[in-house]
């Protein structure tokens, strides 16, 4: 396959797969493969959409990871959008993953027959982290535009979701403790009930960097929070548990 300018192919370590990513743009992080092995319990020939695809990483490991029937990648940015097209084909993946290059926001009133209301089993998002005016400024446009709330917010991303999901759908969503508050408040607002949230430790005695959150559309109250998950061990090697994620062997 031919890449462009500053492009690399980068192995996902599970199952062979492979994704294109742009050296100096936005590359994936561990969050986007907690997320994929968070949502594993997707119902087999479910229908989703991954909001905020980037290059694809989440959409792969999950029609890798799961029995899915297929799901539509959703990037606003084009050059990234094109690049996950790209890292379908090249993982053979047609049949399972398609990428549309279009901002969220834009899909409750744009009538996009892909993307129509309550036709999903799930969604599954790993947003911006950040707000607009916080954090590093002097970055590229692609990772500032992947990382703070450039193009939509973390509401946009939840009214999306609850648009596009079915009675009793499915989402799944990655983002930092710090905007917890945040998210669970935007899930009750939409009628998205949390179910079950998982923090993401590097290190156990360090403050958790991650949280992995469940809801379902129209459910009843009850939460669950699961054991902490933890990423190095003292050693700074992988836990057992992030190597069973990788489906490695020690």
């Amino acid at each position: 396959m031919d890449l462009k300018e500053n492009e690399k192919i980068d192995d996902l370590e599970y199952n062979n797969l492979k994704i294109i990513q742009n050296k100096n743009g936005f590359c994936f992080g561990i969050d986007s493969v907690l997320i994929s092995d968070f949502a594993r319990d997707i119902k087999t020939e479910s229908y989703g959409v991954d909001l905020g695809t980037g290059t694809g990483i989440i959409s792969i490991l999950l029609a890798s990871k799961t029995k899915l029937n297929k799901i539509i990648g959703v990037e606003i940015q084009k050059d990234v959008a094109n690049m996950a097209k790209r890292s379908v084909k090249l993982n053979d993946l047609q049949q399972k993953i398609e990428i549309i290059n279009i901002n969220i926001k834009n899909i409750i009133d744009g009538n996009y027959s892909s993307l129509k209301r309550e036709s999903f089993d799930f969604v599954i998002s790993n947003p911006p982290y950040k707000k607009i005016n916080t954090g590093k400024v002097n970055e590229s446009e692609y990772k500032y535009i992947s990382r703070h709330e450039v193009t939509a917010n973390l509401e946009d991303f939840i009214k999306t979701s609850k648009y596009l999901l079915k009675d009793k759908g499915t989402i799944y969503m990655v983002h930092r403790p710090d905007r917890l508050v945040d998210i669970i408040d935007l899930l009750r607002k939409y009628k998205l009930e949390p179910k079950k949230i998982r923090f993401v430790y590097s290190y156990i005695d360090k403050a958790p960097t991650l949280v992995l959150i469940k809801g379902i559309k129209n459910a009843k109250p009850f939460l669950k929070i699961e054991k902490p998950l933890i990423i190095y061990n003292q050693n700074g090697n992988y836990t057992e548990e992030i190597y069973k994620i990788y489906d490695k062997n020690k």
